[in-house]
Parts: C-alpha cells; sequence; structure tokens
C-alpha cells in the first residue's frame, strides 16, 4: 500500500499535526506501508490530509483540491480527511466552512475528539461517509517517566505548561491569573509556575519562569522536573501539550473546554473560573492520588496509529472502486473550478497581509 501524507515535515519545535504526522509516518513504515508527502507518484492508494487548506500551504504539501482532482484521474485511491481543527479555537469565521468542504471531497473522516463532529454536523458537515473517532497519543519513547521524580513535598509545588502557539485562547487568563497568584504568599510559599514556548507579547508575567519553545528530548527532560501540568486551552480540538506532560507523570489540572475533558478526566482536577484557586489548593493537599492515577496513563501515539492504520485499510477495502475509469468531462471542469478556486484564497490571503500592514502603519 502507499499513503500520501499531506503534509509538509518541519524541523525542531512545532504543532500537533507535525508532531502527529511524523508519529504516523514511523508506524506506517514500519508496516511496509510506502509513505510519501506529494502526489507524483501515480499509484497511490490513500491520500490522507492533514494539512489540506489552500491558505496553509506553508504546512501543507497540497490542498484537498488538489487530492481530488488526482481521484477523478485515478478513481480507485481513497482520501481521508482528520477534522482536527475549529473556528472556535482561533476565533476565526472560515475555517468550519473550511472543515465542510474538504469533507465533500473525501471518503471518509476521523475527528481527534467526540465534540468535534456534532459541533460541525450542526453547520452541515455530512457524517453518513464511513468515520471514526480516534483519541490523540503522544511519542512514548521521548514522553514517558523513566528518570521522573515524583514530588516528595521538600519544596514548592511545581506547575507548567507549554504552547507553540502564542494565541491567548490556549489559556492565558488562567496562566497570568496563576502569576497573580503566585504574588500571594498563602500560593507563592506553595507553588512555582513554569511557562514553555510562545505567548501573546502583550502579556507581562512577573512570577513565572520563561522559557523558548522545546521539542523532543529536551521538552520532555524540562516537563519532567515538574510536578503538575496545567492546561486552559480553549476550544481544543484535542491538544499534543496535556498527553506529553500526562506521558511524562504529571497530574493534569484542565478546563473543561473542547475535547480537555475527553482526554483529562480521571487523570486530574477539572476546574472553572470560581474554583481555580481552590483546585490548585486541592491538588496540593492530594497530590500522592493524582500521582498513582497518572502512572496508569497510557494514551501513546504508537497506540493511536495502530488505529489509523486499521481504519485506513478498513476504508481502502471497502471504497477503493479498481474497475473504475477517469470521467475526462470531470476532469476539465474541475481542473477548471480548482484554478478559480486557489485564485480565489490567493487573493484572499495577499488582501489580509496588505490590510495587516496597513493598520501597522498608521495605527
Amino acid at each position: 500500500m502507499k499513503i500520501s501524507l499531506n503534509i509538509k515535515f518541519a524541523a525542531g519545535p512545532s504543532g500537533g499535526g507535525n508532531q502527529f504526522a511524523l508519529s504516523l509516518r514511523d508506524y506506517l513504515s514500519a508496516q511496509g506501508v510506502t509513505v510519501v508527502t506529494d502526489l507524483i507518484d501515480k499509484d497511490i492508494d490513500v491520500i490522507f490530509h492533514i494539512v489540506p487548506f489552500p491558505f496553509l500551504m506553508k504546512a501543507g504539501s497540497y490542498t484537498f483540491l488538489d487530492a481530488y482532482l488526482y481521484k477523478l484521474k485515478k478513481p480507485d485511491t481513497v482520501i481521508i480527511h482528520r477534522v482536527n481543527e475549529c473556528d472556535e479555537r482561533k476565533g476565526t469565521r472560515y475555517l468550519n466552512r473550511m472543515l465542510i468542504r474538504v469533507a465533500k471531497y473525501s471518503d471518509a473522516l476521523v475527528f481527534i475528539a467526540s465534540w468535534l463532529k456534532p459541533l460541525l454536523e450542526k453547520q452541515g458537515l455530512d457524517t453518513a461517509k464511513p468515520n471514526k473517532v480516534i483519541l490523540q497519543g503522544a511519542d512514548s519513547k521521548i514522553f514517558n517517566l523513566i528518570g521522573k521524580e515524583f514530588w516528595d513535598r521538600t519544596r514548592k509545588l511545581r506547575i507548567v505548561t507549554h504552547h507553540w502557539s502564542d494565541n491567548y485562547l490556549k489559556g492565558h487568563d488562567f496562566y497570568h491569573r496563576l502569576d497573580d497568584l503566585l504574588s500571594d504568599p498563602a500560593f507563592g510559599a506553595k507553588f512555582e509556575f513554569t511557562y514553555i514556548g510562545n505567548y501573546p507579547k502583550n502579556l507581562v508575567y512577573k512570577n513565572t519562569r520563561l522559557i523558548k519553545p522545546l521539542s523532543g528530548l529536551e521538552l520532555a527532560a524540562e516537563l519532567k522536573r515538574n510536578d503538575v501540568y496545567l492546561t486552559a486551552s480553549r476550544h481544543e480540538p484535542a491538544g499534543m501539550h496535556h498527553i506529553e506532560g500526562a506521558l511524562c507523570g504529571l497530574p493534569i489540572l484542565y478546563l473543561d473546554s473542547g475535547a480537555l475533558k475527553e482526554y483529562c478526566q480521571d487523570f486530574g482536577l477539572e476546574f472553572n473560573q470560581e474554583n481555580f484557586p481552590a483546585k490548585l489548593l486541592e491538588m496540593y493537599d492530594n497530590f500522592e492520588i493524582y500521582e498513582e492515577k497518572i502512572k496508569k496513563y497510557r494514551r501513546t501515539a504508537e497506540a493511536a496509529s495502530a488505529d489509523y492504520y486499521e481504519f485506513i485499510k478498513n476504508v481502502y477495502a471497502a471504497k477503493s472502486a479498481k474497475n473504475s475509469r477517469p470521467d475526462n468531462f470531470k476532469i476539465a471542469i474541475f481542473s477548471i473550478y480548482r484554478i478559480f478556486y486557489r485564485a480565489y484564497w490567493r487573493i484572499r490571503s495577499c488582501w489580509a497581509l496588505l490590510k495587516n500592514k496597513f493598520l501597522k502603519i498608521f495605527l
């Protein structure tokens, strides 16, 4: 089997999509699958969308339009769309519509959390196609309990979080609130807080240890020197950050938003606006209870990749139409549509760039 992953692999610290794709590539290759990241070969069996959008070509190796045109020319190719985004996460107004459009030109869907499916169904997503929820996992060769020393109450309880994105919705209202709480001796005598990664430039953290973005073993080592993982990310489709922290042995303090509860429940404490300070103290008082629970956390990339491979094989076996012939009329019409659609997004991207530059100059 030959599978094309729609992504441009990035070196160094990066977002969850790149980490997922690396793990899936390595797992598929280990199963004897040929993995490519383009549409040059004429014998691709499965196209797997990771970054299929025409406005994210720095990360995606081709668009969903290119993939569907390939399928028109080779009808037995199966297209699988991994749904891993939403407008709610970034405060945008176009991502949900785009996700629904990509799904229209796909044969099957994978949701990285259960809450995404009803969210998009309400906006018109067709889920009559084969679909499955497969939860994320992180690389256990990197993120694990090896070398982890658990808190023994001889020092302050160390809290950590990390994000590649600098978006405020990653939880900076709570992170900044914790930073303020640490000025209070009742909290400052018990807790330390570390933030790893990018953050909004207009925020000033006074009591927080700030570290540049890290990745791989360097990130894992930094996570392991802490005791508790904090995530307050809003409308998170899934997120890799809390998974990496949990695999490193850190009980989780999490906000019930997006997929966080689905991923973190039973491995820490849920908090909200009203009880955040109280939950910090509850974790401090009962840490050993959650330490034992987090030792049983098993959400690994290897397990997730095995689920993806099984789903891919099943969809390909059921959907591939090996006797179908290319429809030259459809190919011609869709080729024209692709040209105009790509031009639309180029114009839209240029306009957004010019508008931002204008605002920076005159405001």
